[in-house]
């Protein structure tokens, strides 16, 4: 293999002190990060320090139309929305009451709830009834983290929802690297593993591929 420079192997002490020293965090964004931690399934949740990349990425787009796709407890909308302007809008898509409500408790603490339109239902409903109902090629940013089977019918559908000049992330793209072990074979990996590759080739986005967090990928349409 043809020697290139890696990744600083992040270590557990090293990864302390990225946290430390890089995330400017509010305290109502860490308690609701820390109140996800201790559920069941808290590990759904986008690492911290992907919160302020996405923010920083849609101030950066002046973002005002943005869409989700699996929400969780509303660790990155909260992220998101808080970088709109006034009148910006987030629709999220999830199907969890239970944890989709203490997402609205942490939104109404901050003070951004009339920002997210939360939708519940089956995500690929949602996205067509946008479709139908006249967004197509309106939103400025989408960030897709939901189950990862469905995660080409997402991007298609977000592909027609995006307008040209938008971008597209798409979470859990390394897969706890998974998708690297061909001898991994489960659903969810190929799922994932067969996106990778389409969206290598897919000449209809410009593509940033980062080995960061559990991988982020960043599609910008063309």
């Amino acid at each position: 293999m043809t020697n290139f420079v890696r990744p600083t192997k992040m270590t557990d002490k090293l990864y302390e002190y990225s946290l430390a020293i890089g995330l400017r965090e509010p305290d109502l964004f860490r308690e609701l990060r820390e109140e996800t931690g201790k559920l069941a399934d808290g590990e759904m949740q986008i690492a911290p320090e992907q919160g302020p990349l996405l923010a920083l990425l849609v101030h950066l787009l002046g973002a005002k139309n943005c869409l989700e796709i699996g929400t969780f407890t509303g660790y990155s909308a909260l992220w998101v929305a808080s970088s709109l302007p006034p009148d910006g809008n987030l629709i999220c898509c999830d199907v969890s009451e239970e944890y989709t409500q203490l997402a609205r408790k942490y939104w109404e603490k901050a003070g951004i709830a009339e920002k997210i339109d939360l939708r519940l239902g089956p995500a690929l409903e949602t996205l067509e009834s946008l479709q139908n109902g006249g967004w197509a090629e309106l939103m400025d940013y989408a960030f897709i983290d939901a189950d990862k089977v469905n995660y080409e019918a997402y991007y298609e559908a977000c592909l027609k929802l995006v307008r040209p000049g938008g971008l597209i992330a798409i979470d859990n793209t390394l897969w706890d690297g998974k998708v690297a072990d061909a001898k991994v074979q489960d659903p969810d990996t190929v799922a994932i593993r067969d996106l990778n590759t389409r969206l290598r080739d897919d000449n209809r986005v410009s593509l940033c591929f980062l080995p960061f967090a559990d991988g982020l990928t960043l599609l910008l349409k063309r």
